[in-house]
């Protein structure tokens, strides 16, 4: 049996009173054992450390954007919604008809008809189209559902203006054509090719063509009460439409995300004028209704808060796996190194 106080090995450990030599191969599966325990204790101090400074820095933010369960208490708990909201929904009205003699205002100040975008078949030039009923001061879910579609359209290879069209209308009646030249030149630019801009048209009208459009569409809404108290807000569901060249509705799609693949077999389908199957009805609202408050919020804030804890805990968890398995690797790594300085010194 040999001394390992002459393997290179064993130099740096002579010092401080430290033993210079250790006979045989105890000692370094002893050492080896306290770097693996020493190594995991390290790596769940870290991810500890980690997690509680994500958790420190991401909690008070996301709890401040909606006010906790108990923090105000404003008349009875009630567990049904109000009556005004009862007709916030989409009813998916599939084969109907669009109303073409409406007249809305486009993004250039034009007054134009429905029936300049539809009304004729594939074989005579006509076009699909992607319709959006949204309001364009929306303050949060019009924006992500307008952003769902800009990049779902993005990786379709379709091309707006010679493919299809995308026709946005305002359910808001207040808005005007400057609003909805801004919001044009946004989703353009997003899109990332201004040479498509003809096949992009987003419209504001008049209260009885907007409501017209919206009963045929299936699309209700109603009137709220923004943070100033007065009803300059709308509470309403997200979903997007696909019509036939010849004004009917063929599909629906509901959600602010939407697959480039059923969005590009939609537009396929509605050329040839065929309808489809009514989808899931999971509706995705702008707001719900707060029976503790007897307000509405945004219902999308929770949904961010749950999704910011989510995300604290798992990066956690991933970092702590990370550094348990470096851990494992430096252990077996010492583990070979100590049984390789035994047999050599056998």
């Amino acid at each position: 049996m040999g001394f390992v106080a002459s393997h290179p090995f064993r130099k740096d450990r002579e010092k401080d009173g430290a033993p210079k030599v250790c006979f045989g191969s105890e000692g370094k599966e002893m050492r080896s054992e306290g770097k693996i325990r020493k190594g995991w204790q390290i790596a769940a101090s870290r991810a500890a450390v980690v997690t509680a400074f994500c958790a420190a820095a991401l909690v008070p933010n996301l709890l401040a954007q909606v006010s906790g369960y108990g923090d105000k208490q404003m008349g009875p708990v009630n567990d049904k919604p109000p009556a005004i909201l009862n007709g916030v929904g989409i009813a998916q009205n599939l084969n109907q008809q669009l109303p073409l003699s409406l007249t809305f205002t486009d993004d250039a100040g034009k007054q134009v008809q429905l029936a300049s975008y539809f009304g004729k078949p594939a074989a005579a030039g006509g076009r699909p189209a992607i319709l959006a009923l949204v309001y364009y001061q929306c303050p949060m879910l019009c924006s992500e559902e307008l952003n769902g579609l800009t990049g779902a359209l993005q990786m379709v290879k379709f091309v707006p203006g010679k493919d299809f069209n995308v026709i946005v209308v305002s359910i808001d009646p207040t808005e005007g054509t400057e609003l909805a030249a801004a919001k044009k030149r946004i989703y353009l630019k997003r899109y990332g090719h201004p040479e498509t801009a003809a096949g992009w048209h987003f419209l504001t009208g008049t209260q009885p063509n907007i409501d017209a459009l919206t009963k045929a569409v299936g699309f209700g809404y109603v009137r709220i009460p923004g943070p100033d108290g007065k009803l300059t807000q709308f509470a309403h569901a997200s979903a997007i439409q696909i019509v036939t060249p010849e004004g009917k509705l063929a599909q629906y799609y509901m959600g602010v995300e939407y697959s480039p693949k059923d969005l590009r077999l939609g537009l396929v389908d509605a050329s040839a004028n065929r309808i489809g199957s009514p989808v899931d009805n999971i509706l995705t609202y702008c707001y719900h209704y707060d029976p503790k408050t007897n307000k509405h919020s945004l219902i999308v804030a929770r949904v961010v808060q749950l999704g910011g804890l989510v995300t604290v805990f798992g990066l956690g968890g991933f970092m702590l796996a990370m550094f348990r398995r470096d851990a494992r690797q430096e252990g077996r790594q010492a583990t070979g190194k100590a049984e390789t300085g035994t047999k050599g010194n056998g």
